[in-house]
């Protein structure tokens, strides 16, 4: 009687998966650090300087008290709700997509970084909503020290926001691709530590700017 062969010798990869390359098949089995070396290094040294902002924050409300307090009964925390929201759920569709990719099931990968841009573009609309709003009662940056430091850490952040898309979009090109090299394999996972950095940033500011008495 003869044997068939295993069955990992002749299946087919599932539907919708692409057959990757070797080294993209070692990455996903091997347990590692995401992403690269020099990323960490930009991502530790942003959150530093981020740290320093809020310890600077931290100093002047400690000043100020009853300043800050009263300033901040004049921003609208819905504004800040929804943009959390939408954030943590652009974090949610990375992880999925990191996933996805990992997996080469590309239309998932693409669809979810899709959707994080789209929430991304959401923030984005909002914040200036929430800025023109304070600007148009009278709370624009020179109003005090609680607004100057409200509109430079938000807008500091919505610049990174912004630089986030950009490198979603370079993962959105890079999840059409059938297979990926390890260098890029380590990018996708790199941008993507790289947007929770940025959805991070944005939990501590909610937490500073709206929430903190």
């Amino acid at each position: 009687m003869e044997l068939s062969p295993p069955m990992s010798a002749t299946a087919p990869p599932p539907a919708g998966r692409a057959r990757g390359s070797g080294a993209q098949d070692r990455v996903r089995r091997t347990p590692h650090v995401p992403g690269e070396a020099g990323v960490w290094v930009f991502i530790l040294g942003d959150l530093a300087a981020f740290a320093l902002l809020f310890g600077v924050w931290m100093y002047y409300r400690g000043k100020e008290p009853a300043l800050f307090a009263d300033s901040q009964l004049d921003v609208h925390r819905t504004f800040g709700a929804i943009n959390t929201l939408l954030l943590l759920t652009s974090s949610l569709c990375v992880i999925t997509a990191v996933r996805a990719v990992r997996a080469q099931i590309r239309r998932v990968a693409q669809a979810a970084i899709g959707f994080a841009l789209v929430c991304a573009v959401g923030f984005l609309l909002n914040k200036v909503l929430e800025w023109t709003d304070l600007v148009a009662n009278g709370h624009g940056p020179t109003a005090n020290n609680y607004f100057l430091y409200f509109f430079v850490l938000t807008g500091l952040h919505a610049f990174h926001v912004v630089v986030g898309m950009g490198v979603l979009i370079a993962l959105l090109r890079l999840s059409r691709k059938p297979s990926l090299s390890k260098g890029q394999f380590a990018f996708v996972e790199g941008g993507a530590c790289f947007w929770h950095m940025v959805d991070l940033i944005w939990v501590v500011l909610f937490a500073l700017l709206y929430l903190m008495h």
